[in-house]
């Protein structure tokens, strides 16, 4: 007999005791701890609601990860898994079975399910499992502690949506009792009325990642600033499009003091992306003070750099360990560069990627930067595409990349050379010069992936790097 088979007979059971609803309800308490999984998936799976509803009650496991079940949310099913709690908070003294703890809504523990079905090997317990992911996962909310529902927020419309509505009136019910855990909380476009009320339902410890990408109002500006100076364990911070309306100084230096004051209890931060936003331009360096810790990444985009913005950059200590830093249509071309000479220098030993897409940068300004660059030993991903740059310019840009052995993507302009009046690239011209401008490379080292001028890449159609930069979040907006 395989070690599949005993897994398997447990499935069968389950499914055969589901045959009789009413004597699977009326067992549960006496049912063996091994048979909830299984009974759970087929009573998921058959939709026998009520069943469902009397499993969470009698839940034996720290987490129940519904969310790996239910790729999409079934408003249905939820709202039978929430009676079922709603059972059991009600009850004074709790049932000597419980132990739920987390209901994971979030598409993440799928191994749960195939461990118990015995489509995987057992390494660890799933109770090992759901204990380590409350651990991890979970802030401390005090000694008793109320039940923890996760799942990420993306808010695309002007309105929440059913499921997103029914939890957020079901934990206000349940203030106390029950918290809403969000790791990840993305607003693209929904009112300020309606975000705020998200972010008062939504338990502000558990977000670690931040994205607003309508930051156009400043009354916007202030309302969120409250709210972010409750997420203690942020991690990730995004804000977008902060330039719609002119500002008078006094207003922007308010904006400013108060983004300020709330960066300094963020002590946990490593990511901040900062694009379109104009009224940080020319305080950029009291925001960079009041950096708690050191960034992994930084991202300035789309931000009309000032001299006096780029001179504070490698100053502080928060900037110095930096494994990520993106300046792309930044407007560097009547900025000295010595500043970001001097933070390359500084960053030299940690920086993987480094964005500088079409930053108005020319040879002259290139070659201020080139020595620094050269030391960028760890440096795997460099674009550079969108730039002004002669076939020299190339040459000697190549001459200090190619000493980096981890470049793994490179993105450079078409040659200046290679281009008509309109600035188009004209094929004829590009190809042998790209020949000469790889002849040049392979003599120091072979490139892995390698793009000059707008081209399409072979394997997919799209830009080389237009996947790279949605996924860190600087490039455009998703659909």
């Amino acid at each position: 007999m395989s070690l599949q088979a005993p897994r398997r007979l447990l499935e069968l059971a389950g499914q055969s005791l589901l045959g009789d609803q009413a004597l699977a309800i009326s067992i549960l308490d006496e049912l063996p701890r091994e048979l909830f999984p299984p009974l759970f998936v087929e009573a998921f799976t058959s939709r026998r609601c009520e069943v469902l509803k009397v499993m969470v009650q009698a839940w034996p496991f720290p987490c129940l990860p519904l969310g790996s079940l239910m790729k999409t949310p079934d408003l249905e099913i939820l709202h039978y898994v929430v009676d079922g709690i709603d059972c059991l908070l009600a009850q004074k003294v709790r049932p000597r079975r419980w132990k739920l703890q987390v209901l994971e809504l979030r598409d993440v523990d799928e191994n749960f399910w195939t461990i118990w079905s015995g489509a995987r090997p057992l390494s660890c317990s799933p109770e090992a499992m759901s204990k380590r992911q409350t651990v991890e996962d979970c802030p401390r909310t005090g000694e008793k502690q109320p039940l923890k529902v996760f799942m990420d927020v993306c808010l695309k419309e002007k309105f929440m949506d059913e499921d997103l509505s029914f939890f957020s009136g079901w934990v206000q019910h349940r203030r106390g009792s029950v918290h809403l855990c969000c790791t990840k909380v993305v607003n693209y476009s929904m009112s300020i009325l309606n975000f705020r009320n998200i972010l008062e339902t939504v338990y502000p410890d558990s977000i670690q990642v931040l994205e607003i990408w309508n930051m156009c109002w400043p009354c916007m500006i202030v309302e969120f600033s409250r709210y972010l100076s409750q997420m203690r364990n942020l991690r990730k911070l995004f804000i977008s499009d902060g330039c719609r309306y002119l500002l008078s100084s006094d207003s922007q230096e308010q904006l400013v003091a108060e983004f300020s004051s709330v960066l300094l209890r963020l002590e946990y931060l490593q990511m901040l992306y900062v694009r379109r936003v104009c009224f940080f331009r020319g305080h950029l360096d009291q925001l960079i003070r009041c950096l708690r810790s050191p960034l992994e990444t930084l991202a300035l985009t789309y931000g009309f750099l000032e001299k006096v913005d780029l001179k504070c950059l490698p100053r502080y200590p928060s900037l110095s360990q930096l494994k990520q830093l993106n300046l792309s249509h930044g407007a560097l071309r009547f900025i000295r560069l010595e500043p970001l000479r001097a933070l390359l220098e500084k960053v030299a030993a940690t920086l993987q990627t480094l964005f500088l897409v079409d930053c108005g940068i020319r040879d002259s300004k290139l070659r201020v930067i080139l020595p620094a660059l050269s030391c960028c030993s760890n440096l795997t991903t460099f674009c550079f595409h969108g730039n002004d740059t002669s076939m020299d310019g190339l040459k000697d840009l190549l001459r200090h990349t190619g000493r980096l052995s981890n470049l793994s993507l490179e993105t450079y302009p078409a040659p200046r050379e290679s281009l008509d009046d309109r600035g188009r690239v004209i094929s004829e011209l590009l190809t042998p010069l790209q020949a000469e401008l790889m002849r040049i490379l392979r003599e120091v080292r072979e490139p892995k992936r390698i793009f000059f001028g707008p081209v399409s890449c072979p394997c997919c159609g799209t830009s080389p790097t237009e996947q790279l930069e949605f996924n860190f979040c600087l490039w455009g907006r998703p659909a």
